[in-house]
């Protein structure tokens, strides 16, 4: 069955992103480059017509402030929703890359597919849960939606919208400041990164 149009729009960058750490269902605040970001989505967005569209969020702030200002200018509310949370990364979540490396280095050590890396973590989230979250959402949805959350969230949720699986997921594109529209099975990215 084909699910409802979708816009996808990643959370601006925030001070964790800029440090490489990996923030998971941990939150930090959005660097002036990301608020710049958010505002390009809101660009982007004000072109469209949004006319019958609704809009879900995700409830980790860096989302929500995201979509305060992308939202803006819509007429747009976004519901939050607890299924757009980020991956949980267990025992990696506000850790850096070598901070993970130095603790669990065999985990580290095949890092040849970083999306499947993603669900590795001591604790954390494997890629059947969060795929269980998303596949969840897009089932309930009876209209267009804007979404606004994470990065390997939306990879998911795209991959499930397109109909592709977890090796194909791992090659979308992904991009702050960008807008992802999902329509007649197929996506186009709109706006280049800021």
């Amino acid at each position: 069955m084909p699910f409802p149009d979708l816009l996808v729009l990643r959370h601006g960058q925030t001070e964790w992103n800029a440090a490489g750490r990996h923030q998971g269902q941990l939150d930090s605040p959005l660097t002036p480059l990301g608020l710049a970001q958010a505002r390009q989505q809101g660009e982007i967005l004000a072109r469209m017509n949004l006319k019958g569209w609704q809009a879900a969020c995700s409830p980790l702030g860096r989302a929500v402030e995201t979509a305060k200002i992308a939202l803006a200018d819509t007429g747009l509310t976004p519901r939050l929703d607890d299924r757009l949370r980020e991956v949980h990364f267990g025992a990696w979540q506000g850790l850096t890359a070598n901070e993970i490396a130095a603790k669990w280095p065999a985990l580290c050590a095949d890092r040849h597919d970083p999306f499947a890396w993603n669900f590795r973590s001591p604790g954390g989230e494997r890629f059947e849960d969060m795929a269980r979250r998303a596949q969840s959402f897009l089932d309930g949805l009876s209209q267009p939606n804007v979404v606004i959350a994470h990065g390997v969230f939306l990879r998911v949720l795209r991959g499930l919208w397109l109909g592709i699986g977890p090796d194909a997921m791992r090659d979308l594109d992904g991009g702050q400041g960008v807008v992802h529209q999902l329509h007649s099975g197929q996506q186009t990215r709109h706006g280049g990164d800021v």
